[in-house]
């Protein structure tokens, strides 16, 4: 099989595009399931590790560690640092946001954005009220600081 790519990947449904015919690729995936072979290696390109002065962000456990204490974010409160940090300096909506993390469309409720982006700042920033690391972009969403690395 030549030149597979993975489109998106929602949940447990994951999303192929192939160059080859469809009759080909149905021929490879039950000859690779009926041998028992490894049909896919799943590569990933992201980096496991993202630091940021004094911040570390491991993708790989979970973990968020500030000047080497570990900090507990919810499940919510990490996607959300995960998606600003792997991305410094773009802003984000907070429509972009709620889609990406939520993976549902968003109906206009800005609170529960502001609210995980608050207790994010509050469990990771020296001072909450003036933060260093998750930025405002007034009018438009948020950013991570890309001045940091």
């Amino acid at each position: 099989m030549k030149n597979v790519s993975v489109r998106y990947i929602y949940g447990k449904m994951l999303i192929l595009t192939f160059e080859d015919s469809e009759e080909e690729i149905l021929n490879h995936i039950v000859s690779y399931v009926s041998t028992g072979t490894k049909a896919f290696q799943v590569v990933e390109n992201a980096r496991t590790e993202l630091r940021f002065d004094g911040l570390e962000i491991d993708v790989a456990k979970r973990l968020v560690r500030k000047q080497k204490q570990e900090i507990d974010l919810t499940f919510t409160e990490f996607e959300i640092l995960h998606l600003l940090a792997r991305n410094p300096g773009r802003v984000f909506s907070k429509e972009q946001i709620y889609n990406s993390v939520w993976k549902e469309p968003y109906f206009g409720d800005y609170n529960i954005v502001m609210s995980h982006i608050r207790n994010i700042r509050e469990k990771i920033e020296d001072n909450p009220s003036k933060p260093i690391y998750i930025q405002t972009v007034w009018g438009v969403g948020y950013k991570f600081n890309n001045k940091l690395k």
